[in-house]
């Protein structure tokens, strides 16, 4: 019996050895790894691409609608792309950001960098997005004299600033080594446009800056100005971790299809467009306003945003474009008031004085409200809003004719970017004359919203920073220690100790010398 049983257990297991063996040969294929799930895939599984950001007006910062800036709208579109949430972690330097570009968990770093011969030694780079030069930026100030450069040779005796481990610092170590002789301090506690701010006020004499960074800044610092471009042109990137070969393949897809799509045009407009309207004496004038007309009106603007909808900001943008804050201001076609309503439009929206501030505010936001309303479907967003302050300006219908003739142009007649490109078209006669309501002035509109949004940027950083100032004021004093207290006690006792003791020593020579002068007028008498 115990024979059979051992018999039949050997059996047993080999028949298991052998449908294990013959299932396991079955499902193997030669050449066939398991693989682990890639970067773009733990993203995916995850739903959520961290980033880090460079804290700047280039790249990210907080505005009055929220997250702005030109690389944070690329990176929302990529994470929007991908279906996953965008986790930010903020860097104030350039420095910093490589700094945590190293943590293990950072999917992505954007920081306005540029791609060198030495970080590509030290980094991995994505695809290439924008286009720079770095460029030499100096105090207005010095123009027309002796001391502005002109060239490298110039830099000789000026003082200049770089952040420490940017492409700028590289760039001028390998001018130094080349024999120029530039004074030159790095520091990792400044980031460019902090640097900017100096050269503004005349604390050194130059920094230098990628072309999009100066761009970007001219507006809020009008006391800087453009000297040379110091480097070749230069493509800017994000840094990836060294084992993203799919999400960088997934990425250089994507930027593709972004581009050919138009929508990186329309992305470079929106930040970089209102550079070429930029007027030096009407910025100054505009800074001066900001402080001495403003405040006057600033409760009106507020009223009337909350009142339609349209931030405050864009309405005293507005305002100040049409009358520079001057509630007596008249045009020779009869336009008046802070707004500049005709009286026909006042009359319209209900306006009895158009001379009357608030009366003018009311009035003209109602209008541009209006205006919203009034444009084609299609148009969204901001593109919506851009299109009504066109309308504000050269009438709605105009604008339908520049739809139109953009479509005819193979434009696209519901983005701003495109549309602007097309207006100054309506004042050719070849164009107008096949339109429904023929010539108009059409580079004026376009000139008119793009200053309107550069006032509009200006007195938003300008209100940030006065919030900023009174948040700082607001801090409660940190009390000083008791010990310290003490100390400062003593040498304050002991000080007033010594002035004491040399009033005492004063006064008993006082006295003496006052008794020798009595004795010897005694003597004299006697």
């Amino acid at each position: 019996m115990n024979k059979l049983l051992y018999i039949g257990l050997a059996i047993f297991f080999a028949l298991s050895f052998f449908v294990f063996g013959w299932l396991s040969h079955s499902a193997y294929e030669p050449g066939k790894r398991i693989e682990k799930p890639s970067l773009l895939d733990r993203i995916k599984k995850e739903k959520q691409l961290n980033v880090v950001l460079l804290n700047a007006p280039s790249t990210y910062y907080i505005g009055n609608e929220g997250p702005q800036g030109f690389e944070y709208d690329l990176l929302k579109s990529y994470a929007d792309h991908l279906g996953v949430k965008l986790n930010i972690t903020p860097a104030h330097t350039v420095k910093e950001a490589l700094r945590l570009s190293k943590n293990p968990n950072i999917h992505i770093t954007s920081a306005s960098l540029a791609k060198t011969p030495s970080r590509e030694k030290l980094y991995h780079f994505g695809p290439s997005y924008f286009e720079v030069q770095e460029q030499v930026i100096c105090y207005r100030g010095m123009l027309g004299s002796s001391k502005f450069p002109r060239d490298v040779e110039d830099l000789e005796g000026l003082s200049i600033m770089v952040g420490d481990d940017t492409s700028y610092s590289e760039t001028l170590q390998k001018l130094k080594e080349d024999g120029f002789d530039i004074n030159v301090t790095t520091s990792s506690d400044y980031s460019t446009e902090e640097l900017l701010e100096m050269v503004s006020k005349h604390q050194i004499d130059c920094t230098v800056a990628d072309s999009n960074i100066y761009a970007l800044n001219l507006k809020f610092f009008p006391e800087i100005a453009l000297a040379f471009s110091i480097s070749p042109r230069e493509q800017l990137a994000w840094l990836l971790p060294k084992d993203a070969k799919k999400l960088e393949a997934d990425m250089y897809a994507w930027l593709n299809d972004f581009n050919q799509k138009g929508k990186m045009t329309q992305l470079k407009d929106h930040y970089y467009s209102y550079v070429l309207f930029f007027d030096y004496y009407n910025t100054k004038v505009f800074y001066k306003r900001i402080k001495s007309r403003l405040p006057r009106y600033k409760k009106y603007f507020k009223e009337a945003a909350e009142r339609f909808g349209i931030p405050w900001t864009l309405i005293a943008s507005v305002s100040y474009q049409e009358s520079h804050w001057n509630p007596r201001a008249k045009s020779f076609t009869g336009v008046r008031g802070l707004m500049m309503l005709t009286k026909r439009t006042a009359k319209i929206l209900g306006v009895k004085n158009r001379l009357n501030p608030k009366q003018s505010i009311v009035g003209g936001t109602r209008h541009l409200n209006q205006m919203m309303k009034f444009v084609p479907q299609g148009v969204e967003g901001e593109n919506r809003l851009k299109y009504a302050l066109a309308a504000y300006n050269v009438g709605m219908g105009h604008i339908k004719d520049a739809q139109k003739l953009a479509t005819r142009l193979g434009l696209n007649p519901n983005v701003w970017s495109d549309l602007k490109i097309v207006l100054p078209f309506l004042s050719q006669k070849k164009y107008y004359r096949t339109l429904k309501y023929g010539y108009a002035r059409g580079a004026e509109p376009v000139k008119y919203v793009e200053a309107i949004y550069n006032y509009k940027d200006i007195l938003e950083k300008y209100e940030k920073e006065k919030e900023a100032v009174k948040e700082k004021a607001s801090l409660p004093v940190i009390a000083v220690p008791l010990k310290s207290k003490k100390k400062s006690a003593k040498k304050v006792v002991k000080k007033k100790s010594k002035k004491s003791h040399k009033k005492k020593s004063v006064r008993k020579k006082s006295k003496k010398s006052k008794k020798k002068k009595h004795t010897t007028t005694k003597k004299k008498s006697s």
